[in-house]
């Protein structure tokens, strides 16, 4: 699959998840804005890959990074950061969305396992209720102390 291809628009995604659930494949949902991919990312993402069959990352657009960090975000174009996680191979299908969290893109995605940074609870994960209900896993993966963009950021400051 060329990376162009794992990059998918929001209203595909519900037809390819639910192709992947009647094949029986597990799925895997993870979002954020990965501004600056680090050590910390990579392992993150390829321990979320372990989990199932297939890896869908929601990815913050432009706007929604720049609304939730603040002016001076992103460093990096929601295309460029979109094709630089599509070139993981534990990254299956990277899916940009508008909207501050991604609970629209998780009911279209219905996946079986969510999971984000260690850096959040279980509960305080958006979309948690929807997945639980569905019989699904919530999880908390191990978290890189001392990696983040903010914190790369703050060293180039000085």
């Amino acid at each position: 699959m060329k990376l162009i291809d794992k990059i998918v628009p929001g209203i595909e995604i519900a037809d390819i998840s639910e192709d992947l659930h009647l094949s029986g494949q597990q799925i895997v949902f993870t979002n954020g804005c990965f501004d600056i991919i680090h050590a910390g990312h990579v392992a993150y993402l390829s321990q979320a890959k372990a989990l199932g069959d297939i890896l869908i990352v929601g990815l913050n657009s432009d706007a929604s990074v720049k609304r939730l960090k603040g002016d001076g975000r992103p460093i990096n174009t929601q295309q460029d950061r979109a094709l630089v996680l599509a070139a993981f191979s534990f990254v299956d299908y990277v899916v940009i969305f508008e909207q501050n969290t991604p609970l629209a893109l998780i009911k279209e995605v219905e996946p079986d396992i969510l999971v984000k940074g260690g850096d959040w609870q279980t509960h305080q994960i958006v979309g948690s209720d929807l997945v639980l209900e569905r019989g699904g896993k919530v999880l908390s993966l191990n978290f890189v102390e001392g990696l983040s963009t903010t914190g790369i950021l703050e060293r180039l400051k000085g």
